[in-house]
């Protein structure tokens, strides 16, 4: 008597298969996530183009920090539109964070080369960024010099370019840059180192406050010689910056 044919296993998917499947979610996934990312940071652009940034993801960091440090410090933020704003502040921005801030497209290619080659000789770490590099971080991001960053930074600021324009792009740079510790936007910053508002900030005074934008938690208005000397000289450029709007 013949023996009986073994039964044939059922058919399996192969491994390859089973990858490819694995991939092509994973990819599917990405590609969703991608969408979403840029749908709602869109969104956001476009909002704030129209209504006033309420709050900073540095200003929420700056709480945490502080409280973890023991210190009580209030958040300062009065947003004011441009209008209401020195003339002689938003020159002094322009003359000592961005000389070319009407010129450019978001990125002044010549000071990121400048920085980039003073970086690699060893010089004072500089960034080349631009007021509207500066507004998209702000806005947006948080601190710091990862690729990740630079790379989300370069991202909002041809968005905020393209949707804003540069009087928005000024008026939310001036309404959200940390101006002391605790103090964010021009409004805040005037009243708490001139105790008055903003629209009537001096030649001297707003190059003052735009003198320690670098680092506003160290340094004060007239708070040192270097202050005064850096203070002086953007009070005489002031006078040679155009507002083009």
């Amino acid at each position: 008597m013949a023996g009986k044919k073994p039964t044939p296993k059922p058919k399996t998917k192969s491994t390859s298969t089973e990858k490819k499947g694995f991939f092509g979610k994973l990819m599917r996934y990405f590609w969703k996530a991608f969408m979403w990312f840029n749908i709602i940071s869109l969104f956001f652009v476009v909002l704030y183009k129209f209504v006033p940034v309420p709050f900073t993801p540095l200003m929420v960091i700056r709480h945490f920090e502080n409280s973890a440090d023991g210190k009580d410090i209030d958040t300062k933020h009065d947003w004011v539109p441009l209008e209401d704003i020195s003339k002689n502040l938003q020159k002094a921005v322009i003359a000592s964070e961005d000389g070319t801030f009407f010129e450019h497209s978001g990125f002044d290619f010549k000071a990121m080369k400048k920085a980039a080659e003073g970086n690699f000789k060893g010089k004072k770490l500089k960034g080349g960024s631009t007021i509207s590099q500066q507004t998209a971080k702000n806005v947006f991001l948080w601190q710091g010099r990862s690729y990740l960053r630079k790379g989300l930074e370069a991202y909002y600021t041809f968005l905020i370019e393209l949707i804003w324009g540069k009087e928005r792009i000024l008026e939310v740079y001036l309404n959200s840059i940390e101006m002391g510790d605790g103090i964010y936007g021009a409004q805040a910053a005037t009243q708490h180192w001139y105790n008055k508002d903003c629209k009537s900030l001096t030649r001297m005074q707003a190059a003052g406050i735009a003198a320690i934008l670098p680092n506003p938690r160290r340094f004060k208005p007239n708070g040192s010689a270097y202050i005064s000397r850096k203070q002086a000289k953007i009070a005489r450029y002031i006078l040679m910056v155009k507002l083009k709007y």
